[in-house]
């Protein structure tokens, strides 16, 4: 039997609460813009890990735990745009979570058809910011009504050139690398380069898709639930120069208690740097 509370004790309840939201967003802008005054990462990836394993821990469906990890995104992604970070790409459906229960590939397709629109229209957050949506990786296997909703968020947000968001929806690096090196390997023989000498890790990279939408080169890629391995997703992209963290946090309990450290690590290394370079 549901019980609800009388009228005034919920509005108790909601003065009780009132300023500990209050203390909680203050004190989220007070940290924000101390790691402000510091560098901040041009471009940061997040592979989104742990949806389900979240949602069984609660009782949950596996449905549920990819809703509430698409709440997470939009906080992170607003947290990063508040530090101005000018590229935030994520790992949101691999081309093998085609596998997966038709029941869960049907919810996950659901929530791509609404919400990729919801959040570019009017007044939202990427209209708010200025992003730029693109959605990266193999369009073609995804639903036509999906496709369509795609299009048409990328057609909203296009003159948008304050940020970049890239959704990685189907995606791997396999696809993406081998499309990039055909891509380079049909430019070299337009341009009569017949034995390959053209081609070069310059040419291919400049053919990945990342790369095709202007992002920068990676500096921080963060992978949540713990699991150690990058899963196919941005091989090319993590480099020497990568910051690389694996996270046990689940991906929908990811907050700011998991981003500053990794915000703070960051700059370390280029203070560190910084200082290698000063002359003696």
């Amino acid at each position: 039997m549901s019980y609800c509370l009388p009228w005034p004790l919920l509005a108790l309840v909601a003065l009780i609460r009132l300023p500990f939201d209050y203390v909680r967003r203050q004190l989220t802008h007070f940290l924000l813009s101390i790691v402000a005054t510091g560098p901040v990462p041009k471009h940061i990836a997040f592979e989104m890990d742990g949806n389900r394993r979240y949602a069984r821990s609660l009782g949950k469906e596996g449905k549920q735990g990819h809703g509430d990890g698409f709440r997470t995104l939009l906080r992170v992604l607003e947290l990063c745009l508040r530090l101005r970070i000018r590229c935030v790409t994520v790992y949101a459906f691999a081309i093998d979570n085609f596998n997966r229960p038709k029941e869960e590939v049907d919810a996950l397709m659901e929530m791509a058809e609404t919400r990729l629109v919801e959040i570019a229209e009017k007044g939202h957050l990427l209209d708010r910011y200025g992003v730029r949506l693109n959605v990266l990786g193999k369009r073609s296997l995804l639903p036509p009504n999906v496709q369509v909703a795609i299009e048409k968020a990328e057609y909203m947000t296009r003159h948008n050139n304050a940020a970049v968001l890239n959704v990685c929806a189907p995606y791997s690096s396999k696809h993406e690398i081998t499309t990039a090196v055909e891509s380079a390997v049909r430019e070299a023989l337009e341009s009569g380069d017949t034995d390959g000498s053209r081609i070069t890790e310059g040419t291919i990279e400049a053919q990945l898709f990342t790369s095709l939408v202007g992002s920068p080169p990676l500096d921080v890629f963060v992978r949540t639930s713990g699991v150690k391995r990058l899963s196919a997703f941005l091989t090319w992209q993590c480099n020497e120069n990568t910051q690389i963290h694996m996270v046990d946090t689940y991906w929908p309990d990811f907050g700011l208690r998991d981003f500053i450290p990794i915000l703070l690590q960051y700059q370390r290394k280029v203070w560190r740097e910084q200082d290698a370079c000063r002359p003696m």
